[in-house]
């Protein structure tokens, strides 16, 4: 089988490209497509595929601002001509659903519907945002909607990466989508017996993922707080921070891990579809502080649910940070309670081992089902 793998841009390692590098390892020999590529921040196994980029990679700093250039993310996707293609594989978050499979079997796995303009559209685009934004993604938006939705009809079966995330392509696009987890690879993380002082959050500093509030509660707080990532709003939240909060950017795997290993605890303050890190921190058998809404209500065992020896972490209730403040305040009295080895056999139930034997076992499965029927037609 001739196969194309389709994902929105690559400009970095985040949770959506480790699923990419399964994908690559089950298709090594297949062409990759994407609206913007940047092999130098990608792992070895993505760089090592052919891939093919759109005209958005051509445009002015589209490595840096390609969000910029989101009105056009739909005519570029369906400019890429797949006829030659038996099995389509797209990894989708914004656009890359909506590629055009012609004759090909289109499999989904989706990450969350185009969030841009969907459930977090006030976060890029709200009261804080640009003028020029605002104004453009005002006249926009509904032209994505539409497309987005009249798109979902060029997929013959979604996978969706979270119960979450499976409602909302039921409630967005009328269709049923099988749920199968995400990757984590535990085996890059260990328990650490050397246990510091500071918390942790992991993030693209972008709008929806609300380090703005984490930054608020730790001014507060006056605790220690390392922020691993970088984003658009790094200029911005860092002169919000008092001393006590320490900008990373994006580290190395073995300094990221050795950093989840020694906190006291990930702060995970933004409410995620899924969201990988809460569990790269268990496995490492430290606990969260997470936002009780979206994928992490999936992933982590709460304080609430369970007592302290069999919970993975606990949730704060509202999206300020007067709730973050009481939660990390509660953490601190009752910490010592939390298991590490717990934790990480928690974690471990995400594998990436299991994740690939789900998604092999899946596309086989539906390749029969697709020949089967074309036989019968």
């Amino acid at each position: 089988m001739r196969v194309a793998l389709v994902h929105d841009w690559l400009t970095g390692m985040r949770g959506g490209e480790k699923c990419l590098e399964v994908f690559c390892e089950l298709f090594p020999l297949a062409d990759l497509y994407t609206l913007v590529y940047a092999p130098e921040k990608v792992s070895a196994t993505i760089r090592h595929m052919k891939v093919k980029t759109s005209f958005i990679s051509q445009l002015p700093s589209a490595k840096r601002a390609y969000r910029y250039y989101l009105p056009l993310f739909p005519a570029a996707i369906e400019r890429f001509e797949l006829a030659a293609y038996d099995l389509v594989l797209s990894s989708s978050h914004c656009v890359a659903k909506g590629i055009l499979p012609h004759r090909a079997l289109h499999i989904a796995y989706v990450h969350a519907p185009m969030r841009y303009v969907w459930d977090q559209y006030d976060s890029y685009f709200g009261a804080k945002s640009g003028w020029i934004s605002r104004t453009g993604m005002g006249l926009c938006r509904g032209y994505l909607q539409q497309w987005d939705v009249r798109s979902a009809n060029r997929v013959d079966y979604f996978i969706a990466n979270s119960k979450n995330v499976a409602a909302k392509i039921k409630n967005l696009y009328g269709r049923d989508a099988a749920v199968i987890y995400p990757p984590v690879d535990v085996e890059r993380f260990n328990l650490h017996p050397d246990v510091q002082t500071y918390y942790l959050i992991v993030s693209a500093l972008v709008p929806y993922k609300r380090v703005d509030i984490a930054i608020e509660a730790f001014n507060r707080l006056r605790l220690p707080l390392k922020i691993v990532g970088d984003g658009p709003l790094r200029t911005r939240l860092r002169k919000t921070a008092e001393p006590n909060i320490e900008f990373l950017g994006w580290v190395n795997d073995q300094d990221l891990a050795g950093l989840y290993a020694r906190c006291q605890a990930l702060v995970f303050p933004g409410e995620e579809d899924f969201g990988i890190v809460p569990l790269e921190a268990q496995a490492s058998g430290r606990p969260v502080i997470a936002y009780g809404r979206g994928g992490a209500l999936e992933t982590v065992v709460s304080l609430e649910a369970e007592n302290a020896s069999s919970a993975t972490g606990m949730f704060f209730s509202e999206p300020n940070a007067e709730s973050l403040v009481a939660a990390v305040e509660l953490f601190q009295r009752i910490r010592e309670g939390f298991e590490s080895a717990n934790i990480r056999r928690h974690a471990c139930k995400f594998s990436r081992e299991r994740f690939k034997t789900q998604i092999s076992d899946y596309i086989a499965a539906h390749i029969r089902e697709h020949k089967s029927e074309a036989k019968a037609c």
